[in-house]
């Protein structure tokens, strides 16, 4: 018997955890397989105006590894299309879920939404379940103890203003960049804080606004703590290149082309020009000695 929960999943957060958590309580408690039935690209990105804007909380990668680490026996992935956009949810039901993946029950968060035609109307949802063998089990909206509604596009907005700390408590986990170590012009080096200059793996990554954050840095398979630097560096660059370098804490390996993993923990200060170098490196010394 499968069991299945359907839908984006941008960012894994609380909101979505408390479904999916849900769907491996009843898969166990049924004896079936647990499945999730996610998409790819982003239907915004497919369907709207303003994709070459939009911008993603968790890769692919990520969200796979996230949602398999929460104990889901499945994950698959329904290309997303125009084409496919006009599927209604009927079809859905039967040529997907029931058919393809032999889905028995569905899963669904108390907004769910299936199909073209699926305006948020659990009536009719359960009216086409029904016609086609399936069950439908809802899990109420997930509220914080602190009353707070979550949201992917919410956690987009605490990201983009700098509210690092809003959005992790949202998430559930300190929100992360991957990428890889990318040659820079070597300045921190000279100033005796050597940066990693990063480049993502996911090139629509969510970043947070410019400025400063304590980070948490994996290189080599070990976890050290840094500072990170996101947006133009105003004192030594005039090209306006945004960048995302990391300063690790009492490590000074060669890690260029190594895979890196930044966990971001708050917002320590904005992005400023200072007048001079040795004015940007007392500050870094500050910053460093704030943030051990």
């Amino acid at each position: 018997m499968v069991i299945a929960a359907t839908g984006f999943f941008d960012g894994v957060h609380l909101g979505h955890r408390a479904v999916l958590n849900s769907l491996v309580e009843t898969a166990r408690k049924m004896g079936g397989r647990s499945l999730v039935l996610s998409f790819w690209p982003h239907p915004r990105a497919v369907l709207q105006k303003d994709a070459q804007r939009f911008r993603l909380l968790t890769s692919l990668d990520e969200k796979r590894e996230m949602i398999r680490a929460l104990g889901v026996d499945d994950f698959q992935i329904i290309p997303f299309t125009r084409d496919f956009s006009t599927i209604t949810s009927g079809v859905f039901f039967r040529e997907y879920l029931r058919t393809r993946f032999g889905v028995k029950v569905l899963i669904a968060g108390y907004n769910h939404r299936l199909g073209c035609d699926g305006v948020h109307d659990p009536e009719r949802m359960d009216q086409e379940a029904r016609m086609t063998g399936l069950e439908i089990i809802r899990v109420p909206e997930f509220v914080s103890g602190q009353g707070e509604h979550i949201s992917s596009t919410k956690i987009r907005g605490a990201l983009s203003s700098g509210f690092v700390e809003t959005a992790n408590r949202w998430l559930g986990y300190p929100y992360c960049l991957h990428g890889v170590v990318v040659e820079g012009n070597r300045i921190g080096r000279t100033l005796g804080f050597p940066t990693a200059n990063m480049q993502l793996y996911e090139p629509i990554k969510q970043l947070p606004a410019n400025g400063v954050y304590k980070v948490e840095a994996k290189v080599n398979g070990t976890w050290r703590k840094g500072m990170m630097n996101i947006g133009f560096r105003p004192t030594v660059a005039h090209n306006l290149e945004h960048t995302i370098e990391t300063h690790i804490f009492d490590f000074d390996d060669n890690i260029y082309g190594l895979d890196i993993k930044v966990r971001i923990l708050k917002h320590h200060r904005q992005e400023i020009a200072f007048p001079s170098l040795d004015a940007l490196k007392e500050q870094l010394k500050k910053d460093k000695k704030e943030l051990l």
